[in-house]
């Protein structure tokens, strides 16, 4: 077994669970606090919002490093960033998954904690938090579809498509 079958499945699995919960949260957690009871909605943001963000987080961050070790196995890691020959397929996917990265850990977990109660905050701060949390969300729930695209495409697309 190569190091690089290691490393991508690694960012198989990883990958699998960040969308997975990003496409919770979106499509299944978000409409189901617009309905329930506030008893609901505090049991659900005290005992499942917080594990589940965690796993959101760190699985965003392992996908990311294992897509990074991939490429860099391959020595294509700098060609795909600068979006260079053969090499830019995959590197918009990267590119894509970088910004929804960035989304991950500097947009949507700090502002959850507000929302949370982890971080001290007020109502103001954790209505507005919310609400930039869910745009970012929202933002990476939409770059994961041309992302899955760039990346699938880089070894499954039609020879001479890209």
């Amino acid at each position: 077994m190569t190091i690089e079958l290691i490393f991508r499945w690694g960012h198989f699995l990883a990958g699998i669970m960040w969308i997975g919960l990003l496409y919770y949260f979106n499509f299944i957690q978000g409409a189901y606090m617009k309905t329930a009871s506030p008893e609901g909605k505090a049991d659900v943001s005290k005992h499942l919002v917080p594990r589940a963000l965690w796993w959101f987080r760190w699985a965003a961050a392992f996908t990311w490093i294992f897509g990074a070790l991939i490429l860099m196995v391959r020595g294509i890691l700098f060609e795909a960033f600068l979006l260079q020959g053969a090499a830019a397929v995959i590197g918009v996917g990267a590119w894509l998954g970088t910004i929804m990265l960035f989304n991950v850990w500097v947009i949507i977990w700090p502002n959850q904690q507000k929302v949370l109660g982890i971080v001290q905050a007020t109502a103001e701060e954790k209505t507005k938090a919310a609400r930039i949390a869910f745009l970012a969300s929202r933002t990476n729930t939409m770059l994961s579809i041309p992302m899955l695209f760039f990346m699938a495409s880089s070894s499954h697309a039609p020879a001479g498509l890209f």
